[in-house]
Parts: C-alpha cells; structure tokens; sequence
C-alpha cells in the first residue's frame, strides 16, 4: 500500500513555527485518514491530529488551535502546520495511516527555550 515519508523536523526557538510534510506514495492515502502522533523521550506515543478522506479534522486538547492539518490529495502530501511552539513540543513526530497500520520513520522537532 506505500510508504510514508516524514520530513520539516528541525531546530526551533520557543513561540516558532514548522511545517510538517508527510508523502505518501502508492495508493496509500486515497480514501482513508491520516494522523500525526508524536513521542518525547521516555514517553509514549501520543495522538495530535487527523484528517479524514474529505478533510474533517479531529485534534488532541494539547495542540488544539496551535497545530493544523491538511492534505493534499493530489499530491500524496499531508502536512501539519505548527505555531506557537512550546518545549514540550519537542518530540520525534510520526505520520500513520491507521486503516493500514502503515507508519512513516519520525521527524525530530526540537523547541528550545
């Protein structure tokens, strides 16, 4: 069904923004959600966000109004934009196409203070 292709981790100051990129090839996003997770050091994997098929959107309480997803179905690309971030945001943050158990190998996003 495809893989997944995280990428937009990198080094942020406190208050910054990113935009997470995830590309997924084949067929692997046609007609299904996709969700980010991410998982801090010495933590669990942890829910953010997902976006159904046609773009209905469902977010953790921790990143409500400050992250947002989309996609682009003609490109294979869902993204996550982030802003306002806090140091607990640092996390290695992973996308998943849950129908398919299918997970991509983690971006690292650092936030420092």
């Amino acid at each position: 069904q495809g893989q997944l292709v995280e990428s937009g981790g990198g080094l942020v100051q406190a208050g910054g923004s990113l935009r997470l990129t995830c590309a997924g090839s084949g067929s692997v996003f046609r007609g299904t959600a996709v969700a980010w997770h991410r998982q801090a050091p010495g933590k669990q994997r942890a829910f953010l966000a997902s976006i159904t098929s046609g773009g209905s959107t469902n977010y953790a309480d921790s990143v409500k109004g400050r992250f947002t997803i989309s996609r682009n179905n003609a490109k294979n690309t869902v993204y996550l934009q982030m802003n306002s971030l806090k140091p607990e945001d640092t996390a290695v943050y992973y996308c998943n196409v849950p129908a398919y158990n299918r997970w991509g190998q983690g971006t690292q996003v650092t936030v420092s203070s």
